[in-house]
């Protein structure tokens, strides 16, 4: 069975190029995070429902590999793929395309966190059975 990366569409603003007129590096960044908010949106109804369960995430680790440059008023599709979920972490793959070119690639790992206290804790059940249509196995894990 393949598991299809979740996807989003976003269109390239002016005010994130730079003056070579491709966008700037660190916009790839927040691209990932409009990726994972809209995930989040699909899988739970949006990031804050987990918020309203105690439970938030931060950013452990963070890997980009630029391909080519994106520029103003292109059509992207955000990439995402869960392609792994320990016991108190989750990793992303993402990747950024126009059309069927592949722009910008990375890795994103989130620790799961209690929202007061910010300490890890167990990824709660219901977090994976929502990211379950996104969630590659890796061929370790597949079953004999």
């Amino acid at each position: 069975m393949t598991v299809e990366p979740f996807g989003h569409p976003i269109r390239v603003r002016y005010a994130e190029c730079d003056p070579q007129g491709a966008v700037f590096n660190s916009h790839y960044l927040a691209y990932f995070d409009i990726a994972m908010t809209e995930l989040w949106r699909a899988a739970f109804g949006g990031y804050g429902v987990m918020m309203g369960r105690g439970i938030d995430l931060v950013v452990a680790e963070a890997q980009l590999r630029f391909r080519a440059s994106a520029r103003f008023d292109d059509e992207l599709t955000l990439e995402v793929s869960v392609t792994r979920m320990g016991s108190t972490a989750i990793t992303t793959d993402h990747r950024i395309r126009r059309g069927n070119e592949l722009l910008v690639e990375g890795t994103l790992r989130h620790v799961v966190v209690m929202l007061e206290t910010l300490a890890k804790t167990p990824i709660p059940d219901w977090i994976r059975e929502g990211l379950a249509p996104w969630t590659l196995v890796q061929e370790a894990e597949q079953p004999a």
